[in-house]
């Protein structure tokens, strides 16, 4: 790729250091946004489920189609937003996200709950996204512990997500009411991004020729598609996933349908995942500037190895909060990890970055798809075995990665 689409902002001009520190906060902002929606949406499950009549196949269609849809025009935004006006893709993602969450809250029926999901997806892709990309801009010297920061706005949305939906159910209100004040909140956070810049060193200098620094990046993604430890990182961020964010699609019902607890004790399980998360991205924080990514990884993945099955089989409502509580915190850290050293692999290409990481999660998105129909066909008890394969395949790609991976604490 041509120097001349190089992504990333402009390194801050001397006396620009709050300005700086207010724009990071704004990125932060919109992933603890993001996660308030997938922790309002994670708890509630049961809720909609019964409100909606929905099958266990439908609500693995909802986990599944919307991200697929988001990876099938995220590739573009993500090269798009290296070459062109980053703000305006970001802006735009933020409206077009914002009046998904508010449909998914006003929907009477699977089909709208369907479409508003779809909607939601690409826009948080555009929104999200290329925040995100954009923090990893700022300061590449620090891409693991900023990652860390990321993680860390987003699972304190994640513990208050459960706690809205515990709210509802208190208040005898319905489920919507959590997307509702979630995408209300979002149309606020667009205020507060539309004062931020966005752009990135190679827009100014490649608007006129948008068409081929475009053509140009998707080339330049294919091509890193073929390093094998770019490969390394886009497999392992998918099978870490498997014990992460799909084990948290799941769970509320898992604890209904097989524990056999009601909705509030559901919540409750979801919560107490979400906030020992919360207490591990937090922690991780200082650890990083220590420890090596990839040795806490090591660890902590034999460590889910051992809490997942144990988990499974605890008979009784405590044993099993007490377990996910301690499986919470081993995976803590997880995702900005390994998506701090794919962006590593790709330095000044973060747009490009985000467009490996969509086009390799097509199939991931199938995955929920597949274990709801497995759970339809076999039972959910059966079907939460199976992401036992995620920490498993996830450790014999960290041992087999080389021992230099990674940069060292300062």
């Amino acid at each position: 790729m041509s120097s001349s689409i190089k992504s990333g902002p402009a390194a801050p001009r001397a006396g620009a250091g709050r300005a700086t520190s207010v724009f990071i906060l704004t990125l932060l902002a919109v992933e603890f946004l993001d996660e308030l929606v997938f922790g309002v949406r994670e708890a509630a499950w049961p809720l909609v489920r019964d409100d909606l009549r929905l099958t266990y196949t439908q609500v693995g269609l909802v986990l599944s189609v919307p991200p697929l849809a988001g990876n099938l025009a995220e590739p573009f935004l993500g090269v798009l937003g290296d070459v062109w006006r980053r703000r305006a893709l970001v802006l735009a993602g933020g409206a077009a996200y914002a009046a998904g969450t508010l449909l998914v809250g006003l929907s009477p029926n699977f089909a709208l709950l369907l479409a508003a999901s779809v909607l939601s997806n690409p826009a948080s892709g555009a929104f999200v996204g290329l925040s995100q990309a954009t923090l990893m801009d700022l300061e590449p010297a620090r891409r693991e512990q900023n990652m860390a920061r990321w993680a860390l706005s987003g699972s304190a949305a994640n513990s208050i997500g459960p706690a809205v939906v515990g709210a509802c159910v208190w208040a005898g209100v319905s489920w919507r009411w959590g997307f509702l004040s979630a995408g209300a909140l979002m149309l606020l956070s667009l205020a507060a991004v539309w004062r931020q810049p966005f752009e990135t060193a190679a827009a100014a200098r490649e608007v006129a020729r948008t068409r081929v620094a475009l053509a140009e990046g998707l080339r330049g993604a294919l091509r890193a598609l073929r390093r094998r430890e770019v490969l390394r990182w886009l497999v392992l961020l998918e099978v870490g996933n498997f014990t992460y964010d799909i084990l948290r699609g799941f769970l509320a019902l898992y604890f209904v349908d097989v524990v056999g607890v009601g909705v509030e004790r559901a919540a409750l399980a979801v919560a107490v995942w979400t906030w020992v998360g919360l207490a591990g991205d937090f922690a991780l924080v200082p650890v990083l500037e220590r420890v090596r990514g990839l040795s806490y990884l090591r660890v902590s993945t034999a460590a889910v190895l051992l809490l997942f099955p144990a988990m499974l089989l605890a008979e009784g409502f405590i044993m099993k909060l007490a377990l996910l509580g301690l499986l919470g915190m081993a995976n803590a850290g997880w995702y900005a990890i390994l998506k701090a050293r794919l962006y590593e692999e790709l330095p000044g290409r973060s747009g490009t970055a985000l467009t490996l990481g969509n086009v390799f999660g097509l199939a991931g998105d199938m995955l929920p798809l597949a274990l709801g129909a497995f759970a339809e066909a076999w039972g959910l008890g059966a079907m939460m075995w199976v992401l036992a394969a995620g920490p498993a395949l996830l450790l014999s790609g960290l041992l087999s990665a080389p021992a230099g991976s990674g940069r060292a604490p300062r």
